[in-house]
């Protein structure tokens, strides 16, 4: 149902060198780009991730209460993609393990503070 999610960034060079490095971890590229952003996806038919400055021209602010998940097929994924987050910059909000039955995540911020985290479903 979910066609595109879109984040605020004050600094679109740093945000699009964290999400190209960590999009293309994820087997992803940049699909479009704009003057005030960019989209990134594995295809233009499936969901996708943009980040962007603010279309009024006021600062980009991150919501409480507000997290993009994205899927991974296997904790191994979560393990590696949080550890590739992490290595570019972004802070932990909550390390890869498991958050009860059949759900193994790990949480973390990007460089604009928007949380964001990386999930599977497991057995169990």
């Amino acid at each position: 149902m979910i066609g595109y999610v879109t984040l605020g960034t004050n600094d679109l060079a740093r945000a699009t060198a964290f999400y190209d490095a960590l999009v293309g971890a994820m087997g992803g590229k940049r699909l479009m780009s704009f003057d005030r952003g960019h989209a990134w996806g594995v295809s233009m038919a499936q969901p996708a991730i943009g980040v962007m400055t603010p279309f009024d021209g006021k600062p980009a602010t991150v919501g409480n209460g507000v997290m993009i998940a994205l899927a991974c097929p296997d904790p191994a994924t979560v393990d590696r993609l949080y550890a590739k987050a992490i290595e570019l910059g972004g802070t932990d909000e909550g390390k890869p393990g498991p958050r009860g039955p059949g759900f193994y995540g790990a949480y973390f911020r990007d460089l604009d503070g928007n949380k964001l985290n990386f999930f599977c479903m497991t057995a169990g």
